[in-house]
């Protein structure tokens, strides 16, 4: 009876320890909702899933993709856990009363800028007065560029005509003349001078200080789960610093590889664009350099707000530090 006893006590204890490890272990699975559709841009996120940079965190994720604002609208219902929308949405939705956080400033500037040939002589937004000039949505983050820089330049939009061009063909509308000027990303000029068009380009972020795609979370999930967001954030900073430490190239292949083939055949330029753009000065600044990647520079995101709320173009102004979070302040 004895010997019985202890092999079911040494049973249930065994089951008791395999209990506790497989919970010591577990992994979180996430939904990842991207801004667009898959391409190379998002290559950091992509190979930071293939070398096990999320495994580490115990975080097992899944990208679906959809515009800013759905993004942050399923952030705030619940529907999934983080995003990756640009700053500019984020501000707007923050403003509409929408929960979200900030929790990593992924890019550290906007790349929206304004793209026309050099041969139409615009070069300025003053001459795009009787132009045709497309954006992608009119709540879309370049609208509410073009609508800034129309207004620092002593014009309203009555003065232009506004095309609604999807994102996959705005580029082309522009190459045959379709359209005068876009309003869209700086990296988009490689793609024109490979093709052979000479670009005249103005950054938005020169007049609209701003933020790229940024990772986002709900108030409740930051509220009830920070560990969870801190091992999330963790591995979207290794997957970006992998890349930075040499390995753009090695990035963009496995983009190719696994996430994005048709885009293959623009491997020179997305190296060029990544390099010189992106590694340079989009994902890294003064303040990660001294704080790490994804840190928050409270006093740009202020500006940005106020910018909007000037221009008219957002409505209600909310304050920086109560939606931007810094990576280094999650579960503090």
């Amino acid at each position: 009876m004895f010997n019985k006893l202890k092999t079911v006590w040494f049973a249930c204890a065994v089951a008791a320890l395999s209990f506790a490890g497989a919970q010591a272990f577990a992994v979180d699975k996430v939904i990842f909702q991207i801004d667009g559709g898959a391409v190379p841009f998002y290559s950091p996120l992509y190979a930071g899933v293939e070398n096990g940079f999320f495994e580490e965190q115990d975080i097992e994720v899944e990208f679906i993709y959809a515009g800013a604002s759905d993004i942050l609208t399923n952030i705030a219902a619940g529907n999934v856990q983080f995003g990756f929308p640009n700053g500019d949405a984020v501000i707007a939705a923050v403003g509409s009363g929408l929960p979200v956080k900030v929790v990593h400033t992924t890019y550290q500037r906007g790349i929206g800028a304004l793209l026309a040939k050099s041969q139409s002589g615009i070069e300025t937004y003053a001459d795009l007065k009787g132009k045709t000039v497309a954006v992608t949505s009119l709540g879309s983050p370049n609208y509410l560029q073009l609508q800034v820089g129309l207004k620092k330049a002593g014009l309203a939009l009555e003065d232009v005509k506004v095309e609604i061009v999807a994102g996959g063909a705005i580029v082309q509308a522009l190459q045959s003349d379709t359209v005068d000027a876009i309003i869209f990303s700086e990296l988009r000029k490689y793609a024109l001078e490979a093709n052979g068009f000479n670009v005249n380009m103005i950054l938005s972020n020169d007049f609209l200080p701003s933020f790229g795609n940024v990772v986002v979370t709900s108030d409740t999930i930051l509220d009830s789960n920070p560990d969870l967001v801190k091992r999330l954030t963790n591995a979207v900073t290794k997957s970006y610093e992998w890349v930075i430490d040499g390995n753009v190239d090695n990035a963009l292949q496995i983009s190719f590889d696994k996430y994005t083939p048709t885009w293959a055949d623009q491997a020179e330029i997305l190296s060029t664009a990544f390099k010189d753009t992106f590694v340079k000065s989009v994902w890294q600044s003064d303040l990660t350099r001294e704080k790490g990647l994804g840190s928050a520079n409270f006093d740009a995101w202020q500006q940005n707000i106020d910018i909007l709320a000037e221009y008219g173009v957002l409505g209600t102004a909310p304050k920086a530090a109560d939606f931007v979070v810094d990576p280094s302040a999650i579960g503090q």
